[in-house]
């Protein structure tokens, strides 16, 4: 059992509720002055009666679909007074979190540390900065968590461990969640209830909410998890005593895939997981950035080559319906890797023949 230090209090405990109760009032006002994210509909000429639609998570003010979930950590830790004035809060992130948890603790006027792979795209880390946050970089990625829970203590302040609590934050029976935002939006569609929903799995905590959601609607629509090759959480899926993978072994896909199983991963709740190569990933990556003139991450073109398979089934079984996933985020923090072909190369990536391919399927 963790036992977390009594967050700084400036003053008695009237004051201290008094921030509280304010530090909510902003992350609600700034959720007030968000307008949902857009669902983009993709039309599929060589699938007829398929319909693919895209749920832009890019338009959030830092940029991803982490927003959502930095929101809900934020609150989840306030709300259980994990978090005070003059708390320090760490994280252990990819980048994409990060950001945006740097974003929300800058709203506080609280001191924010990104505990992060040295290999995060640079981009990223500049986001970070802009948004008030320090980076603490490690070679290791699998030492991201240690690490944290000792600056954790070291500074006495709170780690807001995406990993962990993910999966509970956010309340998966509505609120606006992301798979409410959805079906929302579906509603007036020629297929309101979509055959699947694709996403990928960072923390397991986007997946977890989607899948709660669908049963606890009712709903007749799969949840398909898109999963990078060199992930844990496509082999833990079929095979539970697979809880991590050898050393070495990591995606080059920031954002999704992780070596060990997380905590916020509920396997029960996923009805198929598909392995992704990178190579693939970063073709359908580019392609899509193609279809619709601006560039998307990495994460994305994983869901996207899923979402080509799936469409594909349906096709062969003579279905008709919708596929819905995400657009995890802009490629503008990708340059210097995903849009960078000689960096491609490098990293031995034959990424043309799937943009191809993806290319086709999106013509």
């Amino acid at each position: 059992m963790t036992v977390r230090p009594k967050p700084a209090q400036s003053g008695g405990a009237a004051d201290h509720r008094h921030w509280l109760a304010e530090a909510v009032r902003r992350i609600e006002a700034d959720f007030n002055r968000s307008a949902d994210t857009h669902l983009i509909r993709v039309d599929l000429p060589h699938h007829p009666g398929i319909t693919l639609y895209l749920k832009d998570e890019s338009s959030h003010p830092t940029g991803s679909l982490k927003h959502r979930l930095a929101r809900s950590l934020f609150l989840y830790a306030l709300c259980n007074e994990w978090i005070g004035p003059g708390s320090c809060v760490i994280e252990a992130s990819s980048g994409s979190t990060a950001v945006s948890e740097a974003y929300f603790a800058r709203m506080l006027g609280l001191r924010f540390i990104a505990v992060v792979p040295a290999s995060t795209a640079r981009p990223k880390l500049d986001a970070i900065r802009f948004h008030g946050g320090e980076i603490h970089a490690v070679d290791d990625p699998r030492t991201v968590y240690e690490v944290a829970h000792r600056l954790a203590r070291e500074t006495g302040g709170h780690y807001i461990d995406q990993f962990t609590y993910a999966e509970r934050a956010t309340d998966w029976r509505g609120n606006n969640n992301i798979a409410e935002s959805i079906f929302s939006q579906m509603a007036e569609e020629e297929h309101p209830v979509p055959g699947w929903i694709v996403c990928g799995a960072g923390t397991g905590g986007t997946s977890a909410t989607i899948g709660r959601f669908i049963r606890y609607q009712r709903h007749a629509t799969k949840l398909c998890v898109a999963d990078p090759e060199h992930s844990v959480f496509h082999r833990h899926y079929a095979d539970r005593t697979v809880t991590a993978l050898p050393e070495g072994c990591g995606a080059k896909i920031e954002g999704i895939g992780r070596p060990r199983v997380e905590p916020s991963f509920i396997p029960t709740v996923v009805d198929r997981m598909v392995a992704v190569a990178d190579a693939d990933s970063i073709g359908a990556m580019r392609a899509l950035s193609d279809r619709l003139g601006r560039t998307v991450g990495g994460s994305t073109g994983t869901n996207l080559w899923t979402c080509e398979r799936l469409a594909d089934e349906m096709k062969e079984k003579g279905e008709t319906g919708s596929i819905v996933t995400l657009l995890c985020d802009g490629g503008e923090r990708y340059g210097s890797t995903y849009y960078d072909d000689r960096w491609l190369a490098e990293q031995g990536l034959d990424w043309q023949p799937a943009a191809n391919s993806m290319a086709a399927f999106l013509k």
